[in-house]
């Protein structure tokens, strides 16, 4: 969607609409002076209750020629002194939707006039970006009659300054370009969106933006003894694949922050093969990876000075004659063997061997990505990432990370004594211990492969993908960790 920038009055500014932010407990001058154009409309809707600024809620009115603007979109508020980011955010998502529904294809806006100035114009430029999304590439029938945004102008107070607003609006545009990526390979159907599809995406990110890209290939992954990532892959006709993005923008002796993304493709279960109802789901088990190449390609696009270096460790898991089997034990990377319970315990496989790799990189910090356990979306819901990690200062950024940016993530602890239930009698590890508790066992897992690296683990099975549509957010891939990411790396 293109964003343009205006100093017209809302009041004179000709469009097919013209949205507004209105409170439950205030009237501002332009709601009045709308208000009294459109003979008292506004204030007999307010008294009558048929719209009264509640948060999420809008109304369309046809303006019948009163004002230049043909329609007038109210999106509620709240309470104005409960206005904060995320619910201005939010307002702006609402509102698109609700232009979606309504088939209106460009349109003005004065909601970013509601909000703190020096936050508000992002926020209503990403919630307008983000709730837009819709991924609609494999329907074919009435293509002629499938609708498209064309544009939103801002409307600005005179005297605004253009080049400043136009980098704010830029910047922001880059971050949504990242999360649209994300989203749009995490809506791809599993025989699509393959490995070998990931290593090439990554490829054509690294030419676009002038990053290092390295791909091992199934040979080489034996050879380097990656042997955790090899057997989860090895029951499949799609070959495994570890994919290595590095961008530069800090000084070589910098040390880089490494993001590591779980690429499982499509995840069967393996021999302890998943029951049927849902499997088609799974597709979205790469939603990690779809993460960090989100996030690389929003920081080559943002020319972050940081040095970053992107990992991905994607596999499809499959049953099938050579597929490794419970029972098996596995020498990983890293030299630890572990003894497979569980073949659909199958991401931290994938990371430990990426996780080990990752240290070659002497990080200052590494975080990983990944939809890794159903127990963290019943300890936490659609509502809230699990986060895990070894370094109280990085955990407690990601923390603030997630507040601003609307991603939320939730601690979960991560003591040792977790890790009872994953001792072997036979090897070092189990790779899948008791149901209780599983998706700590998990991040305690992948602890044993990061040595003194500082990391965080984040869990993001229950936020990757929505059933419902939500206002920034319509249903289906919600492109999370990006924006996380970014939030984060922005305060390094």
């Amino acid at each position: 969607m293109k964003i343009d920038i205006s100093t017209d009055s809302p009041l004179k500014h000709t469009s097919p609409a013209l949205v507004v932010g209105c409170f439950e407990d205030a009237r501002d001058e332009l709601f009045t002076a709308c208000d009294k154009a459109l003979d008292g409309c506004l204030d007999r809707l307010a008294v009558s209750r048929e719209f009264s600024g509640k948060v999420n809620t809008t109304r369309l009115l046809h303006t019948l020629g009163r004002l230049p603007a043909e329609r007038l979109l109210l999106v509620g508020l709240g309470k104005r002194s409960e206005l904060d980011n995320e619910r201005l955010r939010q307002a702006a998502g609402t509102a698109v939707q609700a232009l979606r529904v309504a088939r209106v294809a460009s349109f003005a806006t004065v909601l970013h006039l509601s909000g703190r100035p020096e936050a508000a114009l992002e926020l209503v430029c990403e919630g307008t970006l983000l709730g837009s999304y819709c991924f609609d590439r494999y329907k074919t029938r009435d293509r002629d009659e499938q609708f498209g945004f064309e544009g939103m102008t801002l409307l600005l107070p005179k005297g605004s300054d253009r080049k400043i607003t136009r980098s704010r609006i830029e910047r922001t545009s880059v971050v949504c370009q990242g999360v649209r990526l994300a989203r749009d390979l995490v809506s791809q159907p599993g025989n699509v969106a393959t490995p070998a599809f990931l290593a090439e995406t990554a490829r054509e990110l690294a030419k676009q933006h002038k990053l290092e890209f390295r791909v091992y290939e199934y040979e080489e992954l034996e050879e380097l003894g990656m042997n955790a990532l090899v057997a989860v892959g090895k029951g499949s006709s799609e070959l495994p694949r570890l994919i290595v993005l590095e961008y530069r923008g800090a000084g070589q002796k910098d040390r880089p922050v490494v993001i590591i993304g779980k690429g499982i493709t499509f995840d069967s279960g393996g021999i302890s093969i998943k029951p049927g109802a849902g499997m088609e789901e799974m597709k979205t088990d790469m939603a990690g990876s779809a993460a960090v190449l989100g996030a690389m390609q929003a920081v080559a696009g943002l020319k972050l000075n940081i040095n970053l270096v992107g990992i991905i460790a994607t596999a499809e898991n499959m049953p099938d004659g050579k597929a490794y089997k419970p029972g098996d034990v596995i020498t990983s990377f890293s030299g630890t063997t572990i003894e497979i319970t569980n073949t659909d315990a199958e991401g931290r496989m994938v990371l430990c061997d990426a996780l080990h790799y990752a240290r070659r990189y002497k990080p200052s910090a590494m975080i990983d990505l990944a939809t890794l356990t159903g127990a963290c979306v019943v300890a936490l819901g659609h509502e809230a990432s699990g986060l895990m990690g070894n370094n109280r200062h990085l955990v407690n950024s990601l923390k603030l990370a997630g507040e601003r940016c609307g991603e939320r993530v939730w601690e979960l602890p991560l003591w040792d004594s977790y890790g009872e239930t994953m001792k072997s009698d036979i090897a070092d590890l189990k790779n899948a211990g008791s149901r209780d508790g599983g998706s700590i066992t998990a991040g305690w897992f992948l602890k044993q492969f990061v040595g003194a690296t500082h990391w965080a683990h984040l869990d993001i099975a229950g936020t990757a993908w929505v059933d419902k549509s939500r206002p920034c957010a319509p249903k289906g891939a919600t492109g999370v960790g990006v924006r996380l990411l970014i939030e984060y790396l922005n305060c390094l």
